[in-house]
């Protein structure tokens, strides 16, 4: 398999900046693919609440749109990392981090809101 140009630039990084790395990208995987389990547990729960579908439809779709945010954001990540380390260059900010966390904050409270509300 061919390497991206991107990969052929640069020094290569210590291998356990490397490993760090990817392994932080698997740890938003896997946070994505709890976030479509969850997705699957609201639209079985769903079908049968007295509230109707809408609801727990809607929050399933917006669990499964931010799972998808989250892949194309571990990637990009990763990428941006990688290239950081191979040019000695710092590893860069990221403002969707901040984004992220308030907007999980804010699905906790409505969670906890329809917890506490809804029959």
């Amino acid at each position: 398999m061919t390497r991206p140009h991107w990969r052929q630039t640069g020094q290569e990084p210590d291998y356990r900046f490397s490993l760090a790395n990817e392994r932080t990208f698997l740890a938003w995987i896997r946070t994505a693919l709890a976030l479509m389990a969850g997705a699957v547990v609201l639209r079985q729960v769903a079908g049968g609440h007295p509230t109707g579908p809408g609801l727990l439809t809607g929050a399933a779709l917006a669990a499964c749109g931010l799972a998808a945010v989250l892949c194309v954001f571990a990637y990009r990540r990763w990428k941006a990392n990688e290239m950081a380390m191979r040019h000695q260059q710092p590893l860069p900010a990221s403002r969707f981090l901040l984004g992220l966390s308030w907007l999980l904050g804010a699905a906790a409270l409505g969670m906890a809101w329809a917890v506490l509300h809804l029959p």
